[in-house]
């Protein structure tokens, strides 16, 4: 796998390549996406990078109606939490569904999009969840 710290800029590199990527505990096996300095589990900062799995269900959501400034524009939108089939956790839009149809265990994927970004922030690609 590609040698590449474990920032959060690395992590959103791998998402303009379409690659979801986390970082793997080399002490306990704890996968922390996106990474962190050191993990939560045993606190050792020795991680490698692995592939995720680009499938999961939605475990938690809301529907965001008042946004920061910088989202304000995108609501309303769905955010949820996104259990991937290998047992990981991640944050997430939800796109592409009707938010009456939201539910507790919908089965989503992962897909990616280029940032268009009006003001000055980073212009990661970013992930974002569909159903299936």
């Amino acid at each position: 796998m590609e040698k590449k710290p474990f920032t959060i800029e690395s992590f959103y590199e791998f998402c303009s390549q379409r690659k979801l990527m986390g970082a793997k505990c080399l002490k306990c096996g704890k996968i922390h996406a996106p990474p962190r300095p050191s993990c939560i589990n045993c606190g050792s900062n020795k991680f490698e990078w692995i592939e995720l799995s680009k499938t999961g269900k939605i475990i938690s959501f809301t529907i965001i109606h008042v946004a920061p400034p910088r989202f304000a524009d995108k609501t309303p939108y769905a955010v949820g939490i996104i259990e991937l089939d290998d047992g990981v956790r991640l944050p997430g839009m939800i796109k592409n569904v009707e938010f009456n149809e939201l539910k507790i265990g919908i089965k989503v994927k992962v897909e990616f999009e280029e940032a268009v970004e009006k003001e000055e922030w980073p212009k990661w690609t970013r992930y974002y969840f569909v159903p299936y």
